[in-house]
């Protein structure tokens, strides 16, 4: 087979200020970088994204951090530091979107929050995941890939009719949810051509898994009662 592609420059001279860790953020931010952004992620100088040591071997970065984090520059930043924060500032006032996956009101304590960054930057589009959304009961929980798909239905249709629930294989907790705000930013940026203004996106990682499941409803409306699983 000859391969026959090139580069996606869809997205030339959008740049994009990554401080997402681990894999919900770095994949939409890996994908917005292969279409062709700027994407400049900001690491901890003291260990960076945790990512680079999960299955690492001795003195390398993990495949794991490699596959969410190709195609981007990476800068150290101590976030709790007045220099650092001055600089993340300054790069925020000329960037096009801003990416944060922190925990709930992490980002917020840090002085990095939308209410801050959007004044200083009215065009930028700020995105973020959360584990579940706000308003809900859980708003200020942790969440992980597992975490997402057992609160968000997917276990619960996946799995032997008369078993107990299986979490499916793929990530689609932390990618599906990175995907579904890619497409959010794209979104946001066609509208800022018309509009000037940016704005704030957010996905959250329970609430993303309801759109990976939209045909279990349409059986629960059609048959009514819970949804059998499908098979393991």
């Amino acid at each position: 087979m000859v391969a026959n592609s090139k580069p996606l420059g869809c997205l030339n001279g959008v740049r994009v200020l990554d401080l997402s860790q681990f894999e919900a953020g770095p994949s939409c931010t890996e994908a917005l970088a292969w279409l062709g952004a700027e994407v400049v992620k900001v690491e901890n100088p003291k260990a960076g994204d945790p990512g680079r040591s999960i299955l690492a071997e001795p003195n390398k970065d993990s495949f794991y951090f490699l596959i969410f984090n190709a195609n981007k520059q990476s800068l150290t930043i101590d976030l709790k530091s007045a220099a650092g924060k001055r600089l993340v500032l300054d790069l925020a006032r000329k960037a096009d979107v801003f990416v944060e996956n922190f925990a709930p009101g992490a980002i917020e304590r840090l002085g990095l929050g939308y209410d801050v960054i959007s004044k200083l930057n009215p065009g930028i589009v700020y995105a973020e995941v959360k584990g579940f959304g706000e308003g809900s009961p859980f708003e200020t929980y942790l969440a992980f890939d597992m975490i997402a798909q057992a609160v968000g239905g997917v276990m619960s249709i996946s799995g032997e009719p008369d078993g107990r629930p299986i979490k499916p294989g793929p990530t689609l907790g932390d990618t599906g949810t990175g995907m579904l705000l890619a497409i959010s930013i794209l979104g946001a940026l066609y509208e800022k051509k018309s509009t000037g203004k940016g704005q704030r996106v957010q996905i959250a990682m329970q609430d993303a898994m309801l759109h990976y499941i939209r045909l279990a409803f349409a059986t629960q409306a059609r048959k009514g009662g819970p949804v059998k699983r499908a098979g393991a």
